[in-house]
């Protein structure tokens, strides 16, 4: 069996996950607008320059889900796939989970966003492991606004996979093949430690580093 390991926002998205909900929640009128997209751009512009203060930006992501309860936000979360996400799911991206599953090989979607959000993408995708930032959650089952664990990002993806195959006794050697598909310079490190490295849709600093070291560069869209 080999493995297959997919980025999901700007990968097997047309967009961006952690930006979509919030922009739901706007429109639900349960986030401040003008406060919400000022630290929103912000953040999101360190992300893409590589430069994203990860606990800084989950305590400003996770906030929303401790204001709410749980039936709440389930109940939300099912308008928002229906809106926010089912629209941006590629085609491509699709079909190249299901190629992967025909041949056998585990597939896993390893991203920086939450599990809450990320958990019903997966499950829409076909996908039935998913290694995501976690959301701690109190006594009394709701959130906390906290992450818990390793954040997945950067550095961390690498961790979580490790800790996620140590869980089924494996490590990533044990996989004759192993791919990840991504579009960010933020995951260059994971990319780095797959046989088969591939460059989606790519920022301008994976699109460079991907020519440099001869990856394959696709797109999804």
């Amino acid at each position: 069996m080999n493995l297959a390991l997919f980025d999901l926002d700007n990968t097997l998205l047309a967009g961006d996950s952690d930006v979509e909900w919030p922009r739901f929640l706007i429109a639900q009128g349960a986030l401040d607008a003008d406060h919400y997209n000022r630290e929103n751009d912000r953040f999101y512009a360190d992300y893409k320059a590589g430069t994203l203060d990860i606990y800084a930006f989950l305590d400003f992501q996770l906030a929303p889900l401790a204001a709410h309860s749980r039936e709440q936000l389930d109940a939300w979360h099912r308008q928002y796939l229906d809106s926010h996400i089912r629209p941006i799911i590629t085609a491509k991206g699709r079909a190249l989970v299901q190629q992967h599953q025909a041949n056998g090989d585990c597939v896993v979607i390893i991203t920086a966003t939450n599990r809450f959000i990320t958990g019903p993408i997966a499950a829409e995708l076909g996908v039935a492991h998913l290694i995501a930032t976690e959301a701690e959650v109190g006594a009394d089952g709701r959130y906390t606004g906290k992450p818990l664990g390793t954040p997945c990002f950067q550095d961390g993806k690498i961790t979580r996979l490790n800790a996620w195959l140590a869980e089924r006794g494996q490590t990533l050697g044990d996989f004759p093949r192993s791919w990840f598909y991504s579009d960010s310079r933020n995951d260059i490190p994971l990319l780095e430690q797959v046989s088969d490295p591939v460059a989606v849709d790519p920022d301008d600093a994976l699109r460079s580093h991907a020519q440099a070291y001869g990856w394959p560069v696709i797109s999804l869209r």
